[in-house]
């Protein structure tokens, strides 16, 4: 993965022009703020509101990209976006509504109780099944983040499945395609096709998704603190990125 220099200094992006992009967004960190617990993320009637108007705007080229179950992100925006990119790029639902999914991995139903094994030690340790992975988060129990991060390594090694580090959070997912996948893949269909990609996110997940657009000519933008990124703008945080996505309108 290709980044560049803790991002302090990257500048703010220009004013989107919504007639030749399509746009590509995380939802926690970018849309949403980082809750202490995922189920404490809940619909918003500002955000669901600028969704819908952008969606309009795009002509539908309006996609969410994002770790979260597709049932939860239709919880949280409120069924607004058709286009929808789940677990990490290993759920795709098209414009069309039509859904594709990777076959889950044999050892994650292993992992989730090993997962399970090792929260029971802190009332703060949240474990977060989805199926195609499981997520295991320590937000609520910082201390606990070293051993927390050295279990998932271990049983990385010992299951085959794909590590994957976020905020405060350590996951275990069915090896298979990444955000930036779900980007290349929406980019063949309709309505995204032609249109000049724009990826905005906050986390280390999401920089498949900066290099995915930026190999095509598009946009990738950092939301929230500086950090070693191949995003080449930045925004400070959720309600930057929401001013800014909603001053397109």
């Amino acid at each position: 993965m290709t980044t560049q220099g803790i991002t302090a200094a990257l500048p703010a992006p220009t004013a989107l022009r919504l007639d030749e992009i399509a746009l590509f967004l995380d939802l926690d960190g970018t849309l949403a703020p980082i809750a202490a617990r995922p189920q404490d993320v809940r619909p918003d009637p500002r955000r669901t509101s600028l969704l819908e108007r952008l969606s309009r705007a795009l002509g539908g080229r309006l996609a969410v990209v994002s770790g979260r179950t597709l049932a939860d992100i239709d919880r949280i925006l409120e069924g607004r976006v058709r286009a929808v990119a789940a677990v990490h790029g290993l759920i795709l639902r098209d414009s069309e509504g039509r859904v594709t999914q990777a076959e889950p991995h044999p050892a994650v139903g292993e992992a989730s109780r090993r997962f399970r094994d090792f929260a029971a030690r802190d009332s703060g340790l949240l474990v977060e099944e989805k199926g195609l992975s499981v997520a295991l988060h320590y937000r609520l129990a910082h201390a606990e983040g070293p051993a927390a991060r050295a279990c998932s390594q271990a049983l990385a090694e010992e299951t085959g499945l794909y590590r994957q580090t976020g905020d405060m959070v350590e996951e275990l997912r069915t090896p298979g395609p990444t955000k930036g996948d779900s980007v290349a893949a929406f980019l063949q269909l309709a309505p995204f096709a032609g249109a000049r990609p724009v990826f905005v996110g906050d986390d280390a997940t999401d920089e498949h998704g900066f290099e995915a657009v930026q190999a095509v000519g598009g946009m990738g933008v950092l939301v929230g603190p500086g950090r070693q990124t191949a995003a080449r703008f930045r925004l400070s945080g959720v309600e930057a990125a929401l001013a800014w996505l909603e001053a397109a309108l």
